[in-house]
């Protein structure tokens, strides 16, 4: 829908984001936990907000947020995988993938299980030096679900725009909850277990050989990297232009999932109070409603953290959760403080490794 602002032809085709991409963060922007991390042998998330990496004995990896893309389409950045310990003959169980898992009521419009199940079609850009066959996946994991699709690196170092649709699938229905519901899968390699079948370019009950059929091994060599950016996945058969977001916007929606609260020395980042003179306790209100009631990541250690109050202050190691919801959380510490009951400060990080975060993830 296009605005018009009257006085200002400049600003006569601002166009407002109709948040038709299921994919958060597809443009690789956002990464709260870091922009690099090496020696990557189990599954998690590493760097790029709501990208997780899946992988069972294959390689060692380090992924990154990369600025290699491509020329001319406004992407800023990317996700990269440089595979940097070798895995040539990968073991039956072996599997690497790059996902991102969508709640399921962001879902209910695709109008799954019935007659009028809408397509899915994903689109986005794709460079690495290894040519050769590669399975993008959808697992829709309520019901037990999966379909995928192949698409073909053809130039080596080359950045190339992919574009794959999915039927609609008819079968099973969605829970309307923050549970996770579809996962859309970046294969980078596979054992027989996962690619021994017949690939499942249909719907079909979930058959774990069906899932990566042709899928070459990125793991074959330290020289092998592989990037993507432009990660869109949308209802209907044709793919629209990359939807781009406000960073801000992009921002919030990933802070659904996982909030970064302090990272390094002297962050201050919320207020807190003695309730008595050993306990030491801060109510955080997490700017974005949280998915769920979240986890609380940090990096504790000796005088990790520092209480400002009534013109002194005091060292202690940690926090622990004593209430959490998704809207706020009550941290205390009653292990290693001293004060006067009834006293109020600032809460600040004292070393620079300290680090709090708040974990929401599906």
């Amino acid at each position: 829908m296009a605005i018009t602002r009257i006085g200002n032809p400049a600003l006569a085709d601002i166009r407002e984001p109709n948040f038709r991409n299921i994919i958060i963060n597809g443009d690789m922007s956002i990464a709260q936990r870091g922009t690099s991390e090496t020696g990557i042998t189990a599954g998690g998330y590493k760097t790029i907000d709501r990208f997780k990496t899946i992988i069972t004995n294959l390689g060692t990896w380090t992924q990154s947020q990369d600025t290699d893309v491509p020329t001319g389409q406004g992407f800023a950045t990317s996700l990269k995988m440089d595979c940097t310990t070798a895995d040539a003959s990968p073991s039956a169980s072996d599997v690497l993938y790059v996902s991102q898992i969508i709640e399921s009521q962001n879902l209910q419009y695709l109008k799954k299980g019935t007659a009028n199940a809408e397509s899915l079609t994903c689109s986005f850009w794709v460079k690495s030096n290894k040519t050769g066959t590669y399975i993008v996946g959808l697992q829709e994991f309520q019901n037990t679900r999966y379909i995928a699709n192949s698409y073909t690196i053809n130039s080596a170092n080359t950045w190339e725009k992919k574009t794959i649709t999915f039927v609609g699938d008819t079968t099973g229905t969605l829970t309307n909850d923050n549970s996770a519901s579809l996962y859309l899968q970046f294969y980078l390699g596979a054992g027989s277990t996962y690619s021994s079948g017949t690939l499942a370019t249909n719907w079909e009950s979930t058959v774990n050989a069906n899932r990566a059929v042709g899928q070459v091994n990125l793991a074959d060599s330290t020289s092998n990297e592989w990037y993507v950016t432009g990660v869109q996945l949308e209802a209907g058969q044709v793919a629209s232009d990359f939807e781009f977001l406000p960073k801000g916007i992009m921002e919030s929606l990933c802070q659904r999932y996982f909030q970064l609260i302090a990272q390094g020395n002297a962050q201050y980042f919320s207020n807190g109070h003695y309730r008595n003179s050993t306990d030491l306790r801060t109510v955080y209100v997490h700017p974005v409603i949280m998915r769920a009631s979240p986890s609380l990541n940090q990096v504790s250690g000796t005088d990790y953290y520092k209480f400002f109050r009534n013109n002194s202050s005091d060292n202690f190691d940690d926090f622990n959760v004593f209430f959490s919801n998704n809207r706020q959380s009550l941290l205390i510490n009653n292990t290693d403080v001293s004060g006067t009951g009834g006293q109020a400060g600032m809460l600040s990080t004292n070393n620079a490794s300290s680090y709090l975060a708040f974990d929401a993830e599906i």
